[in-house]
């Protein structure tokens, strides 16, 4: 396995591989990973010829309080798990090998990026449709790879994808989580002992709006209304949202008729952790 740093290194390297007739699968990361990113790897590395992952801290999706600083790195412990599932190939740019200094082109969106994690974060999306738009480019993967962890921005990739007419497949994976359910995340790293106890509140809450929904409840304020006394009951739980949405449009639901995400994002301290899941 090799690690690249430039965007010649990695072309160099796809153009061989499509020479021969290879197939190419692509995990876009933000590094620190972790067995969530390990599944999604492991599903590339199944799916695939050759598999490339990019480890990048993306500095247009942070906002200015956010965590870009302080966000976890460990390229060592990643090119390792890396190289135990069977990836070929790390592209670990600089920020300067990404964006030049007269960087001026950006992709941005409407309708899907305007709820959730999109309406406290309003810069993410538009940074996280500018770097996978120029990955994708870079890569040219067959097939692309994301966690269902973070939804919206599964959709968000899945609708540029549509609209933009690329010729990749956007294929989400299933959340990897715990032992005790807490999802997997770099940012637990962030918590104490006391607030990965508390985080679980998360899971609980989830499964309070599972339990409503299998009993029949299909009132989403009602839902809506439980989960967040479930997380407000925990007394180091802060919540950004919680939302009942339409699993394809992301827009606010009354009623829970139709296949819909049921998404929230609360602050342990001060980390911000998310978690999710679609009703059938």
């Amino acid at each position: 396995m090799k690690i690249a740093a430039t965007v010649e290194e990695i072309r160099s390297a796809v153009k061989a591989w499509k020479k021969e007739g290879l197939s190419v699968g692509f995990v876009p990361t933000m590094g620190y990973l972790h067995e969530g990113h390990q599944s999604l790897m492991q599903k590339a590395v199944s799916e695939n010829d050759r598999v490339v992952v990019s480890i990048f801290v993306n500095p247009m999706q942070f906002g200015p309080s956010e965590d870009l600083e302080s966000y976890p790195r460990d390229l060592e412990k990643d090119a390792t798990l890396c190289e135990a599932s069977g990836v070929d190939l790390i592209f670990h740019p600089e920020p300067k090998e990404m964006y030049h200094p007269d960087f001026s082109s950006f992709v941005d969106m409407h309708s899907l990026t305007d709820s959730l994690c999109g309406k406290s974060r309003p810069a993410h999306f538009r940074g996280v449709c500018t770097v996978v738009t120029k990955l994708f480019n870079i890569v040219q993967p067959d097939r692309a790879y994301f966690g269902q962890k973070d939804a919206q921005q599964l959709a968000v990739i899945q609708q540029m994808v549509r609209d933009l007419n690329m010729d990749v497949t956007v294929i989400g994976c299933p959340i990897i989580r715990e032992a005790d359910g807490l999802a997997k995340s770099s940012r637990n790293s962030y918590l104490s002992a006391d607030e990965r106890k508390a985080a679980l509140v998360l899971s609980r809450a989830l499964e309070v709006a599972k339990q409503l929904l299998a009993n029949g409840e299909r009132d989403a304020a009602k839902i809506r209304n439980t989960v967040s006394e479930t997380i407000q009951a925990e007394s180091m739980a802060k919540i950004d949202y919680v939302e009942l949405v339409d699993a394809r449009t992301l827009q606010q639901v009354d009623s829970v008729e139709r296949p819909v995400l049921v998404a929230l994002a609360v602050y342990i301290g001060k980390t911000r952790l998310i978690d999710n899941f679609i009703t059938e």
